[in-house]
Order: structure tokens, then C-alpha cells, then sequence
């Protein structure tokens, strides 16, 4: 199901909970969406993306919008495309079927997470040393 940016039923719940047509769901829906769909919390994942809760909190509830930085880091986190995030266009969270199927997807996310954290780390340390 494809979800685009539009306005936000005032009393049908989130995404999750109830299906929404083309033109409703916002961005702040489809964050919500993607961080259930790979079933973090909002503190699990805005420790990840070094943000605070309450940040990651008012962006699912399109209170502010993420820089575009975090929107791929959240893209790449979550396992959904940055276009389907920004648009709804495209094929969004998995939803349903078999847990065991989704544990891959978990790791690769982790894996992912743990690579470019490593790769902040050696930048940081590779420009330490050409300081020196």
C-alpha cells in the first residue's frame, strides 16, 4: 500500500493501527509505520540516531521535520526507501507474515548502523592523525 503526504485523521489513530488511503498519511505516519515495522521504540531508535526521544517524538507527530541527514540515516535504520519516507511512493514496511522472516532485515539494519558508526570513528581518527 502506497501512503503519500496529506493531513492526519484527528481522532483514527496511527498507521499502524488503521489503514490509510492515498493523499492521508504524512511523514510523521510513515515514520511511525517504519519504526514499529522493525519493532524499536521511539527511545530504542532515537538512542541509535544519536537524537533525543523527545525529537524523534515530535517528528512522528509532524511537530518538526528531520534534516535530510537524518532522514537517510532513518531510511537505511528503519529498511524502507528514502522516496517511499519522503513520499509514500513505493513499497513501505513489511507488515505481517512469518517474525522469523524479519530477523535478517534486523541484522542488516544493526550491521548497517555499526558501519557507519565505524566509519565516523576511523574519519574522526584518520583526521587526528593528519593533524598531528
Amino acid at each position: 500500500m502506497a501512503y503519500a503526504v496529506g493531513h492526519k485523521p484527528t481522532s483514527e489513530g496511527r498507521m499502524g493501527h488503521h489503514g490509510y488511503g492515498e493523499n492521508e498519511a504524512t511523514l510523521g505516519d510513515r515514520l511511525t509505520a517504519a519504526r514499529e515495522g522493525a519493532g524499536l521504540s521511539v527511545a530504542e531508535l532515537a538512542d541509535r540516531l544519536g537524537v533525543r526521544a523527545e525529537t524523534m517524538q515530535g517528528w512522528e507527530a509532524d511537530q518538526a521535520e528531520p534534516r535530510a541527514v537524518f532522514l537517510g540515516r532513518l531510511s537505511g535504520m528503519l529498511g524502507v526507501p528514502l522516496t517511499w519516507l519522503l513520499t509514500g511512493k513505493g513499497q513501505g514496511p513489511q507488515t505481517g507474515g512469518d517474525g522469523a522472516a524479519s530477523l535478517p532485515r534486523t541484522e542488516l539494519r544493526e550491521l548497517r548502523r555499526l558501519l557507519h558508526e565505524a566509519t565516523q570513528r576511523i574519519d574522526r581518527l584518520e583526521e587526528l592523525l593528519a593533524n598531528d
